[in-house]
């Protein structure tokens, strides 16, 4: 229990750290954060996954379905955003240009 404790005081605590850090960051460089933050959701789905492999309590198990499930959505919506962005620079067909 006391484990569980420390590793939730960490994430509430890295929560409100990232989320100061990331609201300061400039427009410019909110494009390679995603890339790198898509990258370490990457790792983290990853990471789960080999932690499932060994046995654990239904609490933990929990805790490792939700971190696949929102490593999963970050990596899933960065990639949407960036595909949309990059449209934005593809030039127009000459069908729409009439």
């Amino acid at each position: 229990m006391t484990n569980l404790l420390v590793m939730l005081g960490f994430f509430i605590a890295s929560f409100f750290i990232g989320y100061i850090l990331i609201s300061r960051i400039p427009s410019l460089l909110h494009t390679p954060l995603m890339s790198m933050t898509n990258a370490v959701s990457g790792v983290t789905i990853l990471g789960a996954m080999l932690l499932f492999t060994i046995s654990g309590t239904a609490t933990e198990n929990i805790f490792g379905s939700l971190a696949i499930v929102a490593a999963t959505f970050n990596v899933v919506g960065g990639f949407a955003i960036t595909d949309r962005m990059l449209g934005l620079f593809k030039g127009k067909s000459k069908k729409e240009n009439f």
